[in-house]
């Protein structure tokens, strides 16, 4: 299933998405789930047969909202493809780097990334985003998959300066309407196998990163098991699971988003999330 939030006839809701079409799932399911992170904590029951009854809403008249708009915890994994450890210069680690992101600064696919009006150093990062199903603490690595409920395309949009102004990431990855989440979602049934899979980010139609989702320093088992140690992973918890080399802030001279672009993230077979840039608003 590919599964997504969006906003039509004036209200947000959330359901499937096949072919050019929406279905308005849940408007039938509204009494059962409030919304997507609800039906997930549900295992989406009842969902693939709320279809029958549900409005079917073209796709050019819905708005995309962030697939997870209101998640519990959006965990960034750092450093996590060697080709982007090594353009950063960072020693290599026994464990995953971890850092986080508020749901608010969250914007969905075709919406504007907003560089924000204290810096022009607004880079792209292209990521696989891993969206939790089941809740756990302490979770195996043999177990790991079966909490996931499904993946999206992200781009951790950051304010590299900002970032830098400690050793603590947070401030350059919060920045409102940076973190671009969608279009949708797919179930793991539906994606198949993940590490053949290409990563691609295009910036004005340019390749500017690239790799396979193989090429992970710790793959996704490893980081919901590491992640699930220091806090319980709930329904609607995102994982964003690393971006390869290529930013543009290691480049000579940096590459920065600016206004006027437009930013493309891609993974083989799920989907691609684009959206424009923008100077925020004065």
């Amino acid at each position: 299933m590919k599964l997504a939030t969006v906003a039509a006839d004036g209200r947000t809701t959330w359901g499937l998405i096949e072919g050019d079409t929406f279905f308005d799932v849940g408007a039938v399911l509204a009494v059962r789930y409030a919304d997507l992170k609800a039906a997930l904590s549900a295992a989406l029951a009842g969902v693939a047969d709320a279809k029958t009854t549900a409005a079917a809403i073209p796709l050019a008249k819905i708005t995309w909202l962030p697939v997870i708009p209101n998640p519990d915890k959006i965990l960034c994994v750092g450093l996590n493809y060697e080709t982007h450890r090594k353009e950063t210069g960072r020693t290599e680690v026994e464990h995953p780097t971890i850092f986080s992101r508020y749901a608010n600064s969250q914007t969905g696919h075709l919406q504007p990334i907003v560089r924000p009006r204290v810096s022009t150093d607004l880079d792209f990062e292209g990521e696989l985003a891993v969206i939790i199903g089941k809740p756990g603490r302490y979770i195996s690595r043999n177990d790991a998959m079966s909490h996931v409920a499904g993946y999206s395309c992200y781009n951790d949009g950051s304010i590299r300066d900002f970032q830098r102004h400690t050793h603590q990431f947070t401030p350059g990855k919060n920045f409102p309407d940076t973190g671009a989440f969608g279009p949708w979602m797919m179930t793991p049934d539906e994606l198949g196998e993940l590490g053949e899979l290409k990563l691609q980010t295009r910036l004005n139609g340019e390749v500017v990163q690239e790799a396979q989702i193989k090429q992970m320093i710790f793959d996704i088992p490893r980081q919901i098991e590491y992640c699930s140690t220091f806090t319980r992973l709930e329904p609607g918890d995102v994982i964003v699971s690393g971006t390869p080399g290529g930013v543009g802030s290691r480049r000579t001279p940096p590459l920065w988003m600016k206004p006027g672009d437009v930013v493309e993230v891609e993974v083989e077979r799920l989907a691609v999330l684009r959206n424009p840039v923008v100077d925020e608003a004065r």
